[in-house]
């Protein structure tokens, strides 16, 4: 993994909001549906969006259309590479 994909990753998780989705994933088979997370995040619909974009931009989740909503799994590759490419440093 190149500096610039790690800074990418690293400003997608410079937000607690974002932080909170991610750890909801790992309890959870690493999955989270829209609904769920506007239920974990006591935010706005259009500001739980803007986090989740952040995490399908930086590549740490995945997002799969289902009907009329989306759903999301964390992309386990892209985020064990930024794992060890951090104690790479």
């Amino acid at each position: 993994m190149n500096l610039k994909q790690i800074e990418k990753i690293s400003k997608a998780l410079g937000d607690v909001n974002r932080l909170k989705i991610l750890r909801y994933m790992q309890k959870h088979n690493g999955k989270v549906e829209c609904t769920q997370a506007c239920k974990l995040l006591t935010l706005a619909q259009p500001s739980i969006s803007h986090h989740i974009k952040k995490l399908v931009e930086a590549d740490l989740i995945l997002q799969h259309k289902v009907g009329r909503n989306y759903n999301y799994s964390l992309n386990q590759k892209v985020w064990d590479k930024y794992q060890k490419s951090l104690t790479e440093l």
